[in-house]
């Protein structure tokens, strides 16, 4: 009966994680979280019948880093949506081009890495950019990783946070 989920938010509503109701009710008896939605369970005491809680919201604000998005070849086709960063053409058979060829001291990350279809890529080769007269339709970018559940203006987002399946 205590080892059922209970979602834990942040203070700004993001998903931090699952605890127990064990761990939620010292959170919550604690004044160190809120509770948002209640369980279909009820805890019995001697004296009460308690709600369980299903979402509770922390009153303070954990700082977490943000998430970095892993380097493949599926992100920078992602990023630069499936269109060669030299011609712009879209086309599912693409190719990975580094701007600064390796054997020049470019490196494998993010900010040297783009989308080019199969005629840029050959064209340009093993040049730089200056070398074969090409340019970049945009400057390639690590992406940011995923944006946090933001609360909307005049909205209640726990009602459907607490619709989200709970990992378990």
């Amino acid at each position: 009966m205590f080892n059922a989920p209970v979602l834990v938010l942040n203070q700004n509503y993001e998903p931090l994680n699952v605890c127990d109701i064990r761990r939620a009710f010292n959170l919550l008896g604690a004044d160190k979280a809120e509770l948002l939605e209640r369980n279909h369970q009820v805890i019995h005491t001697p004296r009460m019948a308690i709600p369980a809680p299903a979402v509770i919201r922390l009153v303070y604000l954990v700082k977490r880093p943000r998430p970095r998005v892993k380097l493949s070849r599926r992100e920078i086709f992602a990023r630069d949506r499936h269109t060669c960063q030299y011609c712009g053409s879209s086309s599912r058979d693409l190719t990975i081009d580094h701007v600064v060829p390796k054997h020049r001291g470019g490196r494998h990350e993010w900010e040297n890495l783009v989308a080019a279809c199969h005629a840029c890529n050959h064209r340009k080769g093993s040049k730089t950019l200056a070398e074969a007269r090409m340019s970049l339709l945009r400057e390639p970018r690590a992406p940011r990783g995923s944006l946090p559940l933001r609360k909307l203006p005049g909205r209640r987002p726990e009602r459907h946070v607490a619709d989200l399946p709970v990992p378990g």
